[in-house]
């Protein structure tokens, strides 16, 4: 069974926080993981971008009804119409969940995966002095962690 590691960030981003999504994805499906993410833009459509470039897969949880809402890099989307509420399935479905920049939204998955004991961990997020969690400073060292976490 290959490791599910699920990436969470804002639907609008930075380009630098863009790029460190892409870089992400890349060294995740280099690493053989299946990259779940909300499935739609900003930080969720970058990693799915290194995903894909890589050769990798993507699960896009879909707040809404109709599966075609998902990015263009989406492999799997799954139309929940469960809103913001699909976050808790997103981190339930991870063995671990690293987070990019991000917004409300965003400490919601990080909060519920705290909550729910899935390891999580920030790559440039916005929460420092907020939540007491790992911080990792490349996309590479969070590729690592996260697929230590997420195991096979």
């Amino acid at each position: 069974m290959k490791p599910i590691v699920a990436v969470v960030g804002g639907s609008s981003c930075t380009a630098a926080e863009a790029q460190l999504a892409e870089a992400l994805g890349r060294r995740l499906a280099e690493a053989g993981a299946i990259v779940v993410c909300g499935g739609l833009t900003g930080v969720m459509e970058a990693v799915a971008k290194g995903v894909r470039a890589a050769g990798g897969t993507t699960i896009g949880i879909l707040p809404g009804n109709d599966r075609h809402d998902a990015n263009p890099f989406i492999d799997i989307p799954l139309a929940t119409g469960m809103g913001e509420m699909r976050n808790a399935v997103i981190v339930r479905a991870a063995g671990a969940v690293v987070a990019v920049g991000g917004g409300h939204g965003t400490l919601s998955e990080v909060a519920l995966a705290l909550r729910i004991g899935t390891p999580v961990a920030g790559l440039q997020d916005r929460f420092v002095g907020v939540v007491d969690m790992p911080r990792l400073e490349t996309p590479a060292a969070a590729a690592q962690w996260a697929m230590a976490q997420a195991g096979p």
